[in-house]
Parts: C-alpha cells; structure tokens; sequence
C-alpha cells in the first residue's frame, strides 16, 4: 500500500494545523485507498493563540506533536523518527503553525528559516524523486528548501514575493487550481490563503491529493 506522510504543526489555523486543510488531506487519502503517516515535530509551539478572539494567551504553552496528535486520532510520530525510506510521498497541510513551528517564516519572513528535521525531510524526498504536496502557506517550507521550484499561494504579492526571493518561481492561482512542478514533483494549491470555505478549498485540494498519489503510482511501478 501507498505510504504518504502528512507533516502537521499543532492544532489550529493560527497557530498549527488549518484543521480544514488537514482533514480534507486526510479524507481523500483514505478514499483513494492511500494510507496516511501522520507526523510532527516533537517541540513546543511558537506560541499559543485563543481561537476565539485570535488574541495570544500569554504564559501558555502547548507541544507541537502532542495538539497534532488530536487530529490524527493519536496515530502519529515525531517526524525526527521517518526518513524518506519509510514513505512514498509527502503532504503539508496549511496553518500558520507551518510559518511558527515548521518554519519562522511568520517572524522573520524572508530570513526564513526551517526547521532541521522538516528541511531534511524534504530534501531527501526530492533527491529520492518522491512527491510533495503543499497546501495554504506551506510552499514557502517548498521553496526555502528546494531553489527553483515552481509553486503557489494564491496570489497574495507580499507572500509571493517571498518565494520568489528564496528563488523559487511563484504561480498565481485560483483557490480550485493546482500547480505542478514535474521537475521536481511538487504540486501545491492555495486553499485557504483564498479560501472563502471548505467547500471551496475541498477543490483543490483534492485535485493536489490525486496528483500527488498519481506521481507515486508511476514511480512505485516503474
């Protein structure tokens, strides 16, 4: 069976996971027959933020692989512990947990820099010739790790500016669309950096889901 990883980084748009974003990823995983490794790193988030009034909750604390734990069910590892040998592809869902905790792109935007064990990640995918998916925010960690490639977030210009200063190449996008980078098989979508809904961003996603395992298929027969 196909093994795709899902990297998420809490639990909470502002400051983990899009939870939207993470379970349509999961969904149509599992309806295309395709199992899912769920992952995290195993620190503390950059901070905390009450979802009610998005205002920070001072004094609080809360663990990046222990918040994600609850959207996968419990059924996850510290992504320290998976190599691109023990998966076929990857899968970042959104969040601006991936610009605090994944990376620090939400504080120091173009001085960006990624986490280790996620860098590592990424890159030995790519150099195995193995797909990734990005959703929302997260291919800024796509074109901080990988120079030259090709991806999306919609088509807000501050933030695509950015990629295009980590030398990767920016392509404006509708929420329903994908872009695909065949050279490095990455495809990423913008989800809810337009939004407005879920049923909106479902678009998308699914159609970058169905990429990514599509890539995978060929590789895995050839």
């Amino acid at each position: 069976m196909i093994k795709v990883g899902v990297l998420l980084a809490g639990s909470g748009v502002m400051d983990g996971s899009e939870i939207h974003e993470a379970t349509l990823t999961l969904y149509f995983l599992a309806k295309a027959g395709v199992k899912a490794v769920c992952m995290a790193p195993d620190i503390d988030q950059y901070h905390v933020i009450n979802h009610q009034g998005n205002e920070v909750e001072e004094g609080q604390r809360r663990h990046v692989l222990t918040e994600a734990a609850r959207i996968a069910r419990g059924d996850i590892q510290a992504v320290a512990s998976v190599s691109a040998n023990d998966i076929d592809a990857l899968i970042v869902p959104g969040g601006f947990g991936v610009a605090k905790n994944l990376c620090n792109f939400a504080i120091k935007g173009n001085r960006c820099e990624v986490l280790t064990q996620v860098e590592s990640l990424i890159r030995e995918l790519h150099q195995q010739g193995k797909p990734q998916g990005f959703l929302c925010i997260a291919p800024v960690l796509a074109a901080s790790v990988l120079p030259g490639v090709r991806v999306t977030i919609g088509n807000d210009p501050q933030t695509a500016q950015a990629i295009q200063n980590f030398e990767g190449a920016h392509q404006d996008a509708e929420v329903g669309d994908i872009v695909i980078d065949d050279d490095y098989k990455v495809v990423s979508t913008p989800a809810y950096m337009l939004g407005p809904g879920i049923a909106d961003i479902a678009v998308g996603i699914e159609k970058c889901v169905n990429q990514v395992i599509a890539w995978t298929r060929v590789s895995t027969h050839s």
